[in-house]
């Protein structure tokens, strides 16, 4: 690992994305982490592009704009797991313009709802294929469980603390905080258009089909540890989503999961730390993203190759 100019800490789609960048850039990068990019909350994330919960901030717009060009252009070239998704999202009163719509180009207002067209994902096969980039443009990836930043000290000029949830502890802030969300999985009959209903009287509402199945949800839980799915809660996610989408009824549920969406209190957190750690390794972090990683992944990683290398 003596030989990484930088080692990026974390293989979510957000660590995966800063590694290829830095790589792409021309250092030498290590991929750390205790789990495989398949065993990470991103690999539950239902993975549309949209800022869900994240701040009218420039910054934000700029990340999310180059992600969705960046998104937009590997569904074209074929990237597994990639594809346009048309949506609609419900609106219950009148709303003004939202203030990412200059990142969507065929955004459209309609009446009772906005229509676009935005990248979907689907991680297990998509974080998979960042991992095999990573490799395939030299990166190494090593198996470890890091319990603070310090343990990195020395073995690289620069770390990338790309840690989600437990940059809460190893970057000592308590910005971070869980955001539950837990969905339902039902064989796909048919569906191609995602359905968003952000304000249901009920809970929030997303519907958003895949190639085999519909990932229904959702909730948005702050401060709620649990990973262990709710029975009533998964009710209610299928009762919601039929009442949206009457396709949806008696098609098979293929499973139930609950994972802590990384949140953080002022947003996201993509910067260079305040002081090297006592041997002069310089940190960068990128964590906070919240339900946004996958829409702001890309942009957040070109602004760590700035931080990180220039």
């Amino acid at each position: 690992m003596a030989d990484a100019d930088v080692i990026v800490l974390g293989t979510g789609v957000c660590g995966l994305t800063s590694a290829i960048r830095l790589l792409e850039a021309g250092a030498r990068v290590t991929v750390v982490a205790a789990d495989p990019p398949g065993r990470t909350v991103s690999s539950l994330a239902a993975a549309v592009w949209y800022p869900t919960r994240t701040a009218a901030d420039p910054f934000v717009l700029a990340w999310a704009r180059s992600t969705y060009d960046e998104l937009s252009r590997q569904a074209s070239a074929g990237v597994p797991g990639v594809v346009p998704r048309p949506t609609r999202m419900l609106l219950r009163r009148p709303a003004d313009r939202p203030w990412w719509a200059d990142a969507v180009p065929d955004f459209t207002a309609a009446p009772g709802e906005w229509r676009f067209t935005v990248p979907a994902t689907e991680m297990e096969v998509y974080l998979q294929w960042l991992a095999e980039r990573a490799r395939a443009l030299g990166g190494s990836f090593v198996t470890e469980r890091v319990g603070a930043l310090g343990d990195l000290d020395g073995r690289a000029p620069v770390v990338v603390n790309a840690t989600g949830l437990a940059a809460r502890e190893l970057a000592a802030d308590p910005a971070v905080h869980p955001a539950r969300g837990q969905v339902v999985a039902v064989a796909n009959p048919g569906l191609v258009t995602s359905v968003r209903d952000e304000d249901h009287p009920e809970g929030m509402t997303y519907i958003h089909p895949r190639s085999r199945d519909v990932v229904l949800g959702g909730t948005f839980e702050r401060d709620d540890w649990s990973t262990t799915p709710d029975p009533a809660v998964s009710a209610a996610i299928l009762r919601r989503c039929v009442g949206l989408v009457p396709e949806l009824a008696g098609a098979p549920v293929l499973r139930e999961a609950a994972g802590l969406r990384p949140a953080r209190h002022g947003g996201p957190r993509v910067a260079a730390g305040p002081e090297p750690l006592p041997s002069g390794t310089r940190v960068v972090h990128n964590y906070g993203h919240g339900g946004a990683g996958v829409t702001l992944a890309w942009g957040c990683a070109d602004e760590v190759v700035r931080l990180a290398i220039g």
